[in-house]
C-alpha cells in the first residue's frame, strides 16, 4: 500500500506542475507513479508474468522521461513504449495462447482507427514508426483481451484487459491532440488514462496464478 500512496503523491505533484506549467517539476515527478508501480510489483510472487510486466514498466518509465524532456524526443519515447508493449505482449502469452478471433478483430479495428486518425493530417516521416507502434499496441490489446474467459484467473484477466484498453485510449488522445486537433484538457486526460492503464496492467500480476 505504501508504494501506491507514493504513486498517488507523485501523480498529484505532476498534475500540479502541469497546471502551473512548472517544467522542471513535471520532469522530476512524471516518472514517479510508474517507478512506484515497479516497486509495488516486487511484493507479488516471482513468476515469468511478473518479470515481463516489470520489464514493460521499465520501458514505460524510460518513455515517460523521454516524452517529458524539454526537447522533442517523441520518436525515442515512441520506441520505448513500443518495447513496453512487446514486453506486455510476452507476459500475456505466458498463460494464454488461444487465437481469440473476436479480440483480434476488435484490436485491429482499434489500432487501425488510431493510425487512420493520426494519418488523416499527414504523418510525414513519422508514418512508419507510428504504424509499427500501432501494430504493437494492437497486438498487446489482442493478447490482453484474449485472456478473458479462459483458465486465467478472472481478476487478472479483467485488470489486464481494462489496463490495455485505458492505454489505447490514452494513446488515441495523444494522436488526436498532437496530429489532429489540440485541446486544453488533453494533457490531463492523457496522463490519467495512462496511469490507470499502467495500474491495471500492474495489478493483474497479483491475481495471476503461478505457472
Amino acid at each position: 500500500m505504501g508504494w501506491l500512496i507514493l504513486a498517488v503523491i507523485g501523480a498529484g505533484t505532476y498534475l500540479y506542475g502541469l497546471s502551473t506549467q512548472a517544467t522542471l517539476l513535471c520532469l522530476l515527478s512524471k516518472p514517479v507513479p510508474v517507478l512506484m508501480l515497479l516497486g509495488w510489483l516486487q511484493d507479488a510472487p516471482a513468476s515469468p508474468f511478473r518479470r515481463w510486466i516489470s520489464i514493460g514498466l521499465l520501458f514505460s518509465l524510460l518513455g515517460d522521461i523521454l516524452l517529458a524532456w524539454p526537447k522533442d524526443l517523441f520518436v525515442f519515447g515512441l520506441g520505448a513504449f513500443l518495447l513496453a508493449h512487446l514486453a506486455y505482449l510476452k507476459a500475456y502469452l505466458v498463460d494464454c495462447r488461444r487465437p481469440a478471433w473476436l479480440p483480434l478483430g476488435l484490436s485491429l479495428l482499434a489500432g487501425g482507427s488510431l493510425l487512420s486518425v493520426m494519418a488523416s493530417s499527414g504523418l510525414g516521416d513519422l508514418l512508419i514508426p507510428v504504424s509499427v507502434y500501432a501494430l504493437a499496441i494492437s497486438a498487446m490489446l489482442w493478447r490482453a483481451l484474449a485472456r478473458l474467459g479462459t483458465c486465467v484467473p478472472t481478476r487478472s484477466a479483467w485488470l489486464a484487459a481494462a489496463g490495455a484498453v485505458a492505454f489505447v485510449v490514452s494513446d488515441s488522445l495523444i494522436g488526436i491532440d498532437r496530429f489532429v486537433h489540440p485541446f486544453s484538457a488533453a494533457p490531463y486526460l492523457i496522463i490519467l488514462t495512462y496511469w490507470l492503464g499502467q495500474w491495471g496492467i500492474g495489478a493483474s500480476v497479483f491475481s495471476q496464478s503461478r505457472r
